[in-house]
């Protein structure tokens, strides 16, 4: 069964040029492991809520932007596999929290079993 890892990062407008970058790079070695899909977007049509949001959900600053990216691998155990690899691979060494585009103590994070799926 497919698994999926799901995130929700804020970023901030003018690191998005340098978000890409490192997101295009981390992508590609997500794919060389074994991922299927790796999907990285930046919201343009992400409401304030009321009660809940995705903007609430990352404390969004008036500087930034919600970004929802997903992962998509062939197993929960292939995700786990994937994953370590990853983690391990000198590609990506430089991309500790210090270095990174956004503020990752407000992103979400986790991972997802498909209860639904339709269409490719």
């Amino acid at each position: 069964m497919p698994y999926v890892d799901g995130f929700v990062i804020p970023v901030p407008l003018a690191n998005l040029d340098a978000y890409r970058t490192m997101a295009e790079a981390a992508g590609k070695v997500w794919m060389e492991y074994g991922a299927l899909q790796y999907w990285e977007c930046v919201g343009d049509d992400v409401p304030d809520g009321e009660h809940t949001s995705f903007p609430m959900a990352v404390k969004l600053q008036s500087d930034e932007v919600a970004c929802f990216s997903w992962i998509v691998y062939t197993s929960r155990a292939e995700r786990d596999r994937i994953n370590a690899a990853v983690m391990a691979d000198p590609r990506l060494a430089d991309m500790q929290p210090a270095n990174m585009p956004f503020d990752g103590k407000r992103m979400i994070f986790g991972g997802f079993t498909p209860v639904v799926r339709l269409g490719g």
